[in-house]
């Protein structure tokens, strides 16, 4: 591989992750325009495995704006991404796949404010699919695979059993 071919894996790279924070921000803020704008034109989401919905970028934006008004306070940490880079009709680097895990704790709205604790905190692994456009990279797929969640409950007792 020469210098030249790895700078622009890096960059890249650089730019896909990046896309995956600025997902982050976009629904820790609410920010449904910079959602949306981080898809291509057929670009997809799939919230199913967390009790959502599955459909194009504007749809599952308007879901989540109805749903998330729930939490006063969102925080997406998204970590261990690792990085694929795939074809797309023969052009080596049109596409990425990017693969991470997450935690989401959130607050909902309208408590006492209180306390500081999340009253509901989930985690699970994303699935992102990029494309490279004439505007550099976007979404096509997000894919949730939620795979635990807690919700607040009474303190255990000891010797309540």
């Amino acid at each position: 591989m020469t210098q030249r071919v790895e700078l622009a894996t890096v960059m890249d790279r650089l730019a896909v992750d990046e896309m995956v924070t600025e997902y982050a921000a976009a629904v820790d803020d609410g920010d449904w325009t910079a959602y949306r704008r981080l898809f291509t034109a057929d670009g997809r989401a799939d919230y199913r495995s967390a009790g959502g919905i599955e459909g194009d970028a504007g749809q599952v934006a308007g879901w989540l704006a109805d749903n998330l008004t729930l939490f006063s306070m969102r925080q997406h940490l998204i970590v261990n991404r690792l990085v694929r880079f795939g074809n797309l009709d023969h052009d080596t680097g049109d596409t990425a796949h990017l693969r991470a895990d997450y935690v989401n704790p959130m607050r909902f709205a309208g408590g006492d404010g209180a306390s500081t604790a999340p009253d509901f905190v989930c985690g699970g692994r994303y699935s992102f699919t990029f494309l490279r456009t004439g505007d550099g990279w976007r979404l096509r797929q997000v894919v949730v695979e939620e795979k635990w969640r807690r919700l607040p409950g009474p303190p255990a007792v000891a010797g309540s059993d």
